[in-house]
């Protein structure tokens, strides 16, 4: 397996898992929310998903995919709920946007390599994370102005 392939499932890998702990941390965090806790629980799901193929992907190419730590939360409820709100979902948009471009690279690699299995995975798994990247814009649209004229 080439280095940039490793690096860039490693580093997607890693992404995966810190965006399932920053997701269920947001559903639990905003619990009163329904739509914001019961969405962030399913979409956790999907990228603890993604981060299992990933590793069952990456062992069937001899590369151990290691889980992470989590790290310790910073900053929480520092704030008007209605920004803290924002900034939680702001944090997820970027972790599901970094994620994305990872699954682009993987996915062009696979085209341009023919591995099959690769690009199946990414094939498979990247629409939920534009899935994820659509949901947290959605609310950042319809919450915004609400919560920034408020203040």
């Amino acid at each position: 397996m080439k280095d940039g392939v490793a690096h860039t499932l490693c580093a997607l890998h890693h992404g995966e898992r810190q965006l399932a702990r920053e997701l269920v941390a947001v559903a639990e965090r905003h619990a009163e929310e329904h739509e914001v806790h019961h969405v962030a629980t399913d979409l956790a799901g999907w990228s603890r998903e993604h981060a299992d193929r990933l590793a069952e992907y990456a062992a069937g190419e001899g590369l151990r995919l290691d889980d992470d730590t989590p790290e310790p939360a910073s900053g929480e409820g520092e704030g008007p709920e209605g920004l803290v709100l924002l900034r939680d979902l702001r944090a997820l948009h970027l972790a599901a946007t970094e994620n994305s471009l990872h699954w682009e690279m993987l996915a062009q690699t696979a085209q341009a390599t023919r591995d099959e299995r690769l690009l199946e995975l990414a094939s498979a798994c990247h629409p939920q994370t534009l899935r994820q990247m659509r949901w947290t814009n959605t609310l950042i649209k319809q919450l915004s102005p609400q919560v920034l004229t408020s203040l």
